[in-house]
């Protein structure tokens, strides 16, 4: 519950690093969901080449282009220097997979001062390495954990042995605690496959924490939001309700949540 006298910036500032040359939809869907979870300020770093469609996206937007049109070593310092200062940041959705850009991401992540929510590029063999002493949540699909290594049977244990949140994705979302347990979110329907759900969710999860929630409690509720969603959505739109139009629903879930917990 948010202080009635707070000010701007109080009540959550996230940063969201993502995108390429070819993919401008995953940086922002996740900010536009950070947004949408009631965080007052978001900040925005993607490829130069997307900072005009960023910014006609909503008004809110603190657009940092990269200073071209991939992640490179001329951006590290400026992005760490805004990391510095939220209390959030999704790292990784629509970032180059290049050899260099993910030297660069890695030094980012292993450098970064606030709780991080990696998802997609960010979510490699060395992210684990990368996070030691961090607070962080993993938010991999199956093909992301096996890329990380990790089996699913193993989950709990990982997320003990490094002290993180690993927030699975599926049709059933499984959720392992820093503290090793494991949590089941069921829900929603295959029309949750289109692009950029997942993108959601990652900022979803960063502006639940950037106002006060624990990593935990972050995963468990949006996991249930966006599964709600795409259950409220498929009478009228069968699987063709996208990802837009599930984030328009944030808000409304969101606040029925809270009346049911009252």
């Amino acid at each position: 519950m948010r202080s009635p006298t707070s000010h701007k910036g109080e009540n959550g500032k996230i940063a969201v690093i993502g995108g390429s040359s070819t993919i401008h939809g995953a940086p922002i869907f996740a900010a536009l969901a950070s947004e949408a979870s009631g965080a007052d300020l978001i900040f925005v770093s993607l490829p130069q080449c997307h900072a005009a469609i960023a910014r006609s996206q909503s008004l809110n937007f603190q657009v940092h282009p990269f200073r071209g049109d991939d992640l490179s070593k001329g951006d590290r310092e400026a992005i760490l220097e805004l990391l510095a200062t939220m209390d959030a940041a999704v790292i990784g959705p629509g970032i180059a997979r290049d050899e260099s850009t993910m030297k660069i991401l890695r030094e980012i992540i292993a450098e970064a001062l606030c709780p991080l929510v990696l998802d997609a590029t960010a979510l490699q063999p060395w992210t684990l390495d990368a996070i030691s002493g961090k607070s962080a949540i993993l938010t991999p699909h199956l093909g992301e954990l096996e890329r990380m290594d990790i089996p699913m049977s193993a989950i709990g244990p990982t997320a003990k042995k490094y002290d993180v949140t690993i927030h699975t994705k599926g049709t059933v979302d499984r959720i392992a605690g820093s503290d090793g347990s494991i949590h089941e979110v069921a829900g929603g329907n295959a029309g949750l496959t289109v692009g950029g759900t997942g993108d959601a969710l990652a900022g979803l999860i960063a502006g639940l924490i950037a106002q006060g929630h624990s990593p935990l409690e972050a995963c468990l509720t949006a996991s249930q939001v966006i599964k709600r969603a795409g259950t409220l959505f498929y009478p009228e739109f069968g699987y063709a309700y996208g990802t837009y139009r599930v984030i328009e629903q944030i808000p409304k879930i969101l606040r029925s949540m809270e009346g049911e917990a009252e």
